[in-house]
């Protein structure tokens, strides 16, 4: 298994903006993953929430335009909250830093040192 970092990233979140400078500071090597146009499979979505020891209705972003629309209020099991999360990837929370077996949504971005 690799030992780089890697980074499921939106260019348009300054969040997740924050999380690749904060990387570039401390001169630490990283992928990037534009989830956005690279969708995750489903595996590797469900290998993501096991890694941040969530469930997936966790990583949805409840602000977004259709989880008000489409999901509010509604009792998803975890598959079916992993396929939302497909079929409309802005509702994945971000950035998410990964490496190796450990995972963190980098909300504060300091968060990013517990998997380093």
């Amino acid at each position: 298994m690799s030992d780089k970092v890697l980074v499921y990233h939106n260019a348009r979140c300054s969040k997740s903006r924050c999380a690749l400078d904060f990387l570039n500071e401390k001169g630490i090597e990283f992928d990037v993953v534009e989830y956005l146009k690279d969708v995750p499979t489903k595996a590797e979505l469900t290998e993501i929430i096991q890694k941040l020891g969530i469930r997936p209705e966790e990583l949805i972003r409840k602000g977004e335009e259709e989880y008000k629309t489409l999901f509010k209020g509604k009792n998803l099991s975890d598959s079916e909250w992993i396929d939302a999360m497909l079929a409309y990837p802005k509702l994945i929370e971000r950035p998410i830093v990964l490496k190796n077996a450990k995972a963190v949504v980098a909300r504060p971005t300091e968060r990013i040192l517990e998997v380093l």
